[in-house]
């Protein structure tokens, strides 16, 4: 495999799972509108803590491949079972789409790395 789609296979999910994480915050925009005051301060906390928690699991998916794979499976996993199965595909593939193919990319980039080891035996 060449340098530059090795390059590629490696940073695409990174730097894609940062790009979901900045999606997944935008909807705690909404508590400005609903709370006002101190209020808005635990209410923006409870709307950040999904993306707070996928930020944990980012970093130590930076050198854990698998850990990233997991994670984001499990994101698209439980958010179809926690919205029901009653809504149009669109409404799961906002969400779960995205992160089931950066799932899929930090299994491609594990697969790279596991091949660079066996190169080097």
């Amino acid at each position: 495999m060449k340098s530059i789609s090795k390059k590629i296979v490696y940073w695409s999910p990174r730097i894609l799972s940062i790009a979901f994480i900045l999606f997944l915050a935008l909807f705690a925009l909404d508590v400005f509108k609903e709370y006002s005051g101190w209020n808005i301060i635990p209410a923006l906390f409870m709307h950040l803590l999904p993306s707070l928690v996928l930020i944990v699991f980012i970093i130590i998916a930076w050198k854990y491949d698998l850990i990233g794979t997991a994670v984001f499976l499990f994101v698209a996993v439980s958010y179809v079972a926690m919205a029901g199965t009653h809504h149009h595909w669109s409404w799961y593939a906002s969400i779960s789409g995205p992160s089931v193919v950066i799932a899929i990319l930090f299994l491609l980039s594990w697969f790279q790395k596991r091949n660079l080891k066996k190169d080097l035996l």
